[in-house]
């Protein structure tokens, strides 16, 4: 540099670079030499851009066959300052062309901008919002006058259809059922918590999908529809196996009845009339229904079955994946956003078509409570990054501990589930139990009310333990979701497997009857009724903690002047136990589904209720939670959760249906050695191209193309990948470069006009020297 001037390293935050920053302290001095360059050829300022130089600079970087970056400096003698300049050497003609690649945001878009000016002089008018948007829809209907034909006509069709959707989506928000209850919550206890309330929502509607199939292809055929051929009688005298045939053992269940007369006990129990009605598995037929037997249409009813219990698991885990693909989206997104979101929150969060003080108050406390939770999360995390060797090992030693008690308490847990379980299946058909009707019913539901107990009190003691292990508010959701995961798929896993104790013999066999057999005539029906007593139960005793203990609480909480009564009775939102309670009822609901075709609906009734239950638990008995929950991550946690339960809900219903052998004396599957071997059996009747084609699928010669088809995908949509990324981070940089660009074209503008005020006082300044002079000479003259 000329005068002997050093370079002045600037800090890195403020370089180019810098693609998330915003606001720009950079100078750009003027110099004589360059305005009057730009007066004699005004297009030179266009090379003078930040943005040309660095995007110059960089591929001049990128291209250069040295391998270094060559940098020059320009010595003005005319300027007051230095200004650092990339080298302006010439490129090669790929630098030059993928260069001209990237997106110049500085074009001069005239239309666009003309466009948006009358826009804004719209919003700007003093008139009423229907001419606004009469104005508005008037401008933008001009572009029609400019087409002609076919292009007219794909225009006005694209305008049409754009309009139809806005006004369906209009509809479906105003048919939107619990939209005040939301904003309601939303006020009150933030986002998070609305996600929670929406996550129940979204149950309840795949329920009752799931109900409506049901209801279509199993229940309405085996009421409407008549078996195609007339079933074979149970005949002792001409039937070689006697009364151990398939027909004398489904009539001896089919004649079987409950003792209990009261009509509620046998709907409560799913036992009597209940049990042989289209609601549990053992009424449905193993025949082959005439739909049309004069067009030779019929209805396979065990295809039926199965085909219906296998689509709408696929339709569960379809719903599941897409919902958590989109909950990922929304926190990626929300990941990005994290250098400027205090930004969004105060200045693009409020609703401006809030009308009432009430929504205004509503609204205020959700973006109070939004930063309240985005500063809680940076404080631990600022903790956590600020703790010794000391505390990071004395917190570590806790932790192993905690983790120690979490794994003997789940496990005494499991142990008297299975004990409770067994007592109650030992003692169920003592003399002195079934003599007392009440006893009796107490007995039958001993298993699901420990279950359910153990369900209530085991989250509240591991609630108090993650407290101890000090994790961010994240991970304590985490780790409290994931214990209690565990405590109840284990539970339900113990739960099975005295099932499959219970089960292992055979009532009603080939040979004849088994007498030692206490296992009931129709397992199949006794799972579904099992399932059907824990939602129940489950349900029950959710109306029972939140009106009867939690109620109470929360009042004495709030009236109550004593410090004590108050900790002790004031409660949090829990968000973890409350998502644990949901999933519960779900996963029972896919595992019982298959034995009860009530479950779905059932579970649509429940989360409907249940919604106006946790409303009253989160409004009236409980107060914001100290934890911060933000609405994306709550809703790829409840996803997680859910996949998790619906992963672990298959293995033994698959197993169940692909090695168990039915029952002899109900279902549509008696007879047959395992429910999947209809699946085979209709395969097999199938064409002969079809088998071969599905045979082929199983063969190396298409295993082999179609794993190397797939990792060519996975590498192609890889790339792609990377290659947006990489895109993101240049345009991001580019975005950078247009706001200098602003600075410095307005530190030119300033220095041109304050030359030319200059050159304007210089002139007056002369003019008046030369008015003066005229003067005096006249004078002297």
């Amino acid at each position: 540099m000329s005068g002997g001037e050093r370079k002045v390293k600037r800090p890195r935050a403020q370089g180019w670079e810098e693609a998330g920053g915003e606001f720009y302290q950079e100078s750009y001095p003027g110099c004589e030499a360059d305005l009057d360059s730009m007066h004699q050829n005004p297009s030179n300022i266009a090379t003078l851009l930040p943005s040309k130089q660095n995007r110059t600079a960089t591929y001049s970087k990128k291209y250069d066959t040295k391998g270094t970056l060559r940098r020059r400096t320009a010595s003005r003698s005319q300027c007051h300052n230095t200004i650092r300049r990339p080298s302006m050497a010439p490129v090669s003609q790929a630098a030059t062309d993928l260069g001209a690649l990237l997106p110049d945001l500085s074009e001069n878009l005239s239309n666009e901008e003309r466009t948006w000016e009358e826009i804004m002089q719209i919003k700007a008018m003093p008139v009423s919002m229907a001419q606004k948007k009469e104005h508005k829809a008037k401008l933008q209907s001009q572009t029609k006058l400019r087409l002609q034909g076919i292009e007219q006509l794909k225009w006005q069709r694209r305008k049409m259809w754009q309009q139809l959707k806005k006004s369906w989506s209009e509809t479906l928000a105003k048919m939107d059922i619990w939209r005040l209850s939301m904003k309601e919550v939303e006020g009150d206890f933030g986002t998070g918590v609305v996600a929670y309330f929406l996550f129940i929502k979204w149950l309840m509607l795949l329920n009752l999908g799931i109900c409506l199939l049901m209801v279509v292809f199993i229940v309405l055929p085996a009421l409407l529809l008549k078996p195609a051929e007339q079933p074979q009688e149970c005949n002792l005298s001409s039937n070689v196996s006697g009364s151990g045939s398939i027909e004398c053992c489904s009539a001896k269940y089919a004649n079987s009845s409950s003792e209990a007369e009261n009509i509620v006990i046998q709907i409560v129990q799913g036992r009597g009339i209940v049990e042989h009605t289209q609601a549990f598995y053992g009424i449905y037929p193993n025949v082959v229904l005439d739909l049309n037997s004069s067009a030779g249409l019929y209805y396979d009813m065990p295809l039926a079955y199965i085909s219906v219990a296998l689509t709408f698991m696929l339709i569960s885990l379809a719903a599941i994946v897409k919902s958590a693909a989109k909950g990922f989206k929304e926190r990626l997104v929300e990941g990005e956003g994290q250098f400027y979101q205090y930004c969004n929150i105060i200045f693009s969060s409020w609703d401006f078509c809030i009308n009432n003080e009430k929504s205004a108050n509503i609204k205020h406390k959700a973006i109070y409570y939004e930063i309240k939770s985005s500063l809680e999360s940076e404080r631990i995390e600022e903790e956590r990054i600020t703790r010794s060797k000391e505390e990071r090992f004395k917190l570590f030693s806790v932790r192993i501990l905690v983790n120690v008690a979490v794994i003997v308490l789940i496990t005494g847990a499991l142990y008297l589930i299975y004990a409770v379980f067994d007592f109650s299946a030992r003692t169920q058909n003592e003399d002195f139990i079934a003599k007392n009707e009440l006893l009796r019913l107490l007995f039958e539901f001993l298993p699901s009310l420990c279950v359910v107990g153990l369900n209530l009190i085991i989250p509240i003691v591991l609630g108090m333990m993650v407290s101890l292990e000090r994790y961010s508010p994240v991970l304590v959701i985490r780790m409290t979701l994931m214990r209690t995961v565990l405590l109840r798929l284990s539970s339900l896993g113990v739960v099975l497997l005295s099932f499959y104790r219970l089960f292992k013999c055979d009532p009603c066999k080939s040979e004849g009857p088994d007498e030692n057999c206490k296992a009931p005539a129709c397992w199949e029906t006794h799972v579904g009724q099992q399932f059907y007593k824990l939602m129940l139960v489950d349900f029950l005793s959710h109306i029972a903690v939140t009106f009867i203990v939690n109620l109470p609480r929360g009042q004495l909480a709030k009236y109550s002047r004593n410090s004590v009564i108050t900790y002790l009775c004031e409660q949090q939102f829990d968000l973890p136990k409350h998502v644990l309670d949901v999933v519960y009822i779900q996963t029972l609901c896919w595992l019982g589904s298959f034995f009860a075709p009530v479950l779905p609906l059932l579970a649509f009734v429940i989360f409907f209720f249940m919604f106006y239950i946790k409303k009253f638990a989160c409004l009236v008995n409980s107060k914001p939670s100290t934890i911060p929950y933000r609405a994306s991550r709550s809703n790829s946690l409840f996803m997680a959760v859910l996949l998790l339960s619906f992963v672990v809900m298959i293995l033994p219903l698959g197993y169940t249906i692909a090695e168990w052998q039915p029952s002899r004396s109900c279902g549509p599957f008696r007879g047959q050695t395992t429910v999947w071997s209809v699946i085979v059996r209709t395969f097999l009747s199938s064409p002969l191209w079809l088998q071969h084609i599905v045979f082929f699928f199983s063969t190396a010669g298409f295993a082999v193309p179609a794993f190397v088809t797939l990792v060519l995908c996975l590498y192609y949509f890889y790339a792609v990948s990377a290659a947006n990324k990489h895109m993101v981070i240049v345009l991001k940089n580019q975005l950078v470069l247009e706001g200098r660009d602003k600075q410095f074209l307005l530190h030119r503008l300033s220095t041109i006009i304050k030359q030319q005020q200059e050159h304007h006082k210089a002139m007056r300044a002369a003019a008046q020297s030369v008015q003066m002079n005229s003067t005096d000479i006249s004078s002297s003259t």
